[in-house]
């Protein structure tokens, strides 16, 4: 049968379309280090669902604090334990997935007093957990892929100087990756001028614990849009939990986010994916596992 070029316009810009659709595919950052019953990092890159780990938390630092890490269950850094992760961190990177340092946390005790401050504590994850040197790095010689930050109190100011002056170590080598993980509601009350400064790489938003923009109030993808029109970032993921049990509210039925939420905003151009709080939660859910196909 002689073929109609006339016809075979519109499915060739058909497929074209579903072709440029098809690329705004997103990757799953998960949370993990809060729980010593999720299963070591290893493991949890092993799953083959995350693109990122974020590593929680360095919960002390600044004001004069002594930095200190807060993995849970999983080891003690009194005692050095916590290094025994770096040929995990090394493994996961080999893979071709993104570990990250995140700061801060629910119930932390950190702040920033200064600008002299922030490039201290700049100073101190570089040469502890990033490319530089020191005799105590808490998680050994693995160089992590850079630091997210996970700020819900303490001071609202100078988290913009951290960021620029945690970005001007890029130029000696691999590149310092910025995320982090404001609340939903805009503009974040902690981060807003950092968020403002242009180099975060990906930015994870809660839209849990926040009843105003959270799915439930139908205000989700309102908030999206301007998180992701006002903010300039290079990525944004839809910040969930994993669990009904992982937050007090905000939980998406694996059904609804792949059926609804995710076509409603999949269509940014920053759309990067979604963040699970955290692994423990997804463990017993297996939430990653029945999203990931449509992230």
């Amino acid at each position: 049968m002689a073929s109609n070029p006339s016809s075979s316009i519109p499915f060739l810009l058909s497929v074209i379309l579903i072709l440029v659709v098809g690329t705004n595919a997103g990757g799953i950052a998960i949370y993990w280090g809060q729980n010593g019953n999720e299963g070591t990092l290893a493991q949890t890159c092993a799953t083959g669902n995350y693109a990122f780990v974020n590593t929680a938390f360095l919960t002390t630092f600044g004001n004069g604090q002594n930095p200190q890490i807060n993995l849970a269950g999983h080891c003690d850094p009194t005692t050095n334990g916590c290094t025994r992760f770096s040929s995990e961190i090394q493994s996961c990177q080999s893979s071709g997935i993104k570990v990250m340092l995140s700061i801060g946390g629910g119930a932390g005790s950190y702040s920033l007093s200064s600008t002299d401050d922030a490039r201290q504590v700049a100073t101190y994850l570089w040469n502890n957990f990033l490319g530089g040197q020191s005799s105590s790095r808490p998680l050994g010689a693995a160089v992590l892929d850079g630091i997210d930050f996970d700020i819900e109190g303490g001071t609202t100011q100078h988290w913009d100087e951290l960021a620029t002056f945690l970005s001007q170590y890029s130029k000696q080598g691999k590149k310092v990756y910025l995320t982090a993980a404001p609340q939903c509601p805009f503009p974040d009350a902690y981060m807003g001028a950092a968020l403002n400064t242009g180099l975060f790489d990906y930015v994870w938003v809660q839209f849990y614990n926040n009843p105003p923009c959270q799915y439930s109030s139908g205000n989700l993808v309102n908030y999206w849009n301007q998180w992701t029109t006002s903010i300039p970032a290079t990525n944004f993921f839809l910040g969930l939990p994993a669990s009904p049990n992982a937050a007090g509210s905000g939980f998406i039925p694996a059904a609804d986010l792949t059926s609804k939420v995710l076509p409603a905003i999949k269509g940014s151009a920053k759309y990067g994916g979604v963040m699970l709080w955290s692994k423990y939660y997804d463990d017993q859910t297996g939430y990653s596992s029945s999203i990931k196909s449509s992230v």
